[in-house]
């Protein structure tokens, strides 16, 4: 439920981000809009590494889970 929201809440604002950089100029990007490049790949590092994560989380919580249930329980 959380990983449909966070990628949803992703994927509105990747979708969105080029409409808050248009001015109407045709030349926007090359004219003096460098900077919106450079920040829009940095977003999509940083969701590609927070995605990463959340797989590996849930990845080593199910690993934890499975030790857990074959692992004898020693009682004194």
């Amino acid at each position: 439920m959380k990983s449909r929201l966070f990628l949803s809440l992703c994927f509105f604002l990747v979708s969105v981000f080029p409409l808050l950089a248009q001015t109407g100029e045709t030349d926007f990007m090359r004219s003096r809009g460098k900077i919106f490049v450079v920040v829009a790949v940095i977003v999509a590092v940083f969701i590609g590494i927070v995605l990463f994560l959340i797989y590996l989380e849930r990845r080593l919580t199910k690993l934890e889970n499975q030790i857990q249930e074959n692992e004898p329980t020693n009682s004194r």
